[in-house]
């Protein structure tokens, strides 16, 4: 029997995709929160001047309110993740497609914030939200 059979292996992979989902989703549900806070408009001036509809920017609380909820408690989690997946890509076009390239004064990427909040989210899409969830193993969403 491999290690990636056993009872106790399985549980340590099922905790590593509950703390990967939880944190990524927790960590955008707190910029969510915030636009709740001040409105969407500095999303929906975006867009205009990009030449896309302005009600698209309410769209920013299913990406950063609606889709963490979901991921976190594990129901539709890998739907969920792939909001959030898109809803980062979309910042990251709208918002700092300037510093795509660049590097901070410590040789950091500049989006490295936006990168892990991607690489998460797709991580957790790829993965599903494993047996500590609402949703379970078992629903093809999870």
């Amino acid at each position: 029997m491999t290690t990636s059979t056993l009872p106790a292996a399985a549980g340590q992979e099922d905790a590593g995709k509950l703390l990967l989902r939880v944190s990524v989703a927790l960590l955008v549900l707190l910029h969510g929160v915030f636009k709740l806070s001040t409105g969407p408009g500095f999303i929906v001036g975006l867009l205009e001047r990009a030449g896309l509809p302005g009600g698209l920017g309410y769209l920013v609380y299913v990406g950063e309110i609606l889709a963490p909820a979901l991921m976190i408690v594990g129901l539709w989690t890998r739907a969920a993740a792939a909001v959030v997946a898109v809803n980062m890509v979309v910042a990251i076009a709208l918002v700092h497609a300037g510093e795509l390239f660049a590097l901070t004064r410590m040789g950091g990427w500049a989006l490295e914030l936006q990168g892990l909040y991607l690489a998460g989210a797709l991580a957790v899409m790829l993965l599903g939200a494993g047996r500590y969830s609402v949703g379970g193993t078992n629903g093809r969403w999870n």
